[in-house]
């Protein structure tokens, strides 16, 4: 279980989280919904140790791990992967040399790459575009060659940032359906950022709804959907 607990972080005078607690099951699809600038992807950091809360703690498996540094840091973040909106790809490099990357800083052999990377290409239904270059691939394409290279080192968790933002409503389902697929498959828990409630709705099974940096609402997708209690959920709903 990943837990937040009192998590607040500014930047300056900008109070960007504030006393966010937060409980994510493990195997879960848990979703983070709110408005621009509500604080989503400064939580998301946070939560996968991109950076240090300036105050409260982030625990995985109830061992507090916001506090740790060097090597420890290091092994503890190798167990996340993480997709964003834009991909985040080397367009120098192809579609199998994308997904090679982190196993080449892990110091896996080349053997061994090859080998991973043609199993996580079978497993995103991408094996026809190992050697396709960036500028060939459809959005969705790029995506599951990101999503591949997120879980190359074999991680537990999967922080989605936005992940289907930037995609075709099409695209975004069959996107959604690999995610849903993979955890499944992969007993992964994935944390999944987005302002789109039917993204929420589609795959998750819990949602944190956060407004101006707090959360105004937490629990499972159902009851928040059918009776939403906070004015946020109910404006993303559209609910009077």
């Amino acid at each position: 279980m990943i837990e937040l607990e009192s998590v607040t972080k500014r930047y300056g005078s900008l109070v960007a989280v504030e006393d966010v607690s937060l409980a994510v099951p493990d195997g879960s699809i848990f979703g983070v919904i709110g408005k621009s600038g509500a604080g989503k992807s400064t939580l998301l950091r946070v939560m996968s140790l991109l950076e240090r809360p300036d105050a409260g703690e982030v625990r995985y498996g109830g061992e507090r791990v916001d506090t740790l540094i060097g090597a420890a840091l290091l092994g503890q973040r190798r167990k996340m992967g993480m997709i964003f909106q834009n991909f985040n790809l080397f367009s120098s490099r192809n579609a199998a040399n994308n997904i090679a990357y982190p196993l080449e800083i892990a110091g896996i052999s080349h053997a061994d790459r090859e080998a991973r990377v043609n199993e996580l290409l079978e497993l995103v239904q991408i094996a026809d575009k190992k050697t396709a270059r960036l500028r060939e691939l459809s959005g969705g394409q790029k995506q599951r060659v990101a999503i591949a290279r997120a879980l190359a080192v074999n991680p537990e968790t999967l922080y989605c940032d936005e992940a289907t933002s930037a995609l075709d409503p099409q695209t975004t389902r069959s996107i959604l359906a690999l995610i849903k697929d993979l955890q499944a498959k992969l007993g992964l828990t994935v944390v999944l950022v987005t302002h789109q409630m039917e993204v929420i709705r589609a795959i998750c099974s819990h949602v944190a709804v956060l407004d101006s940096g707090r959360v105004v609402e937490t629990g499972e997708v159902g009851r928040i959907f059918d009776a939403p209690q906070s004015k946020a959920a109910k404006e993303m709903l559209n609910v009077c």
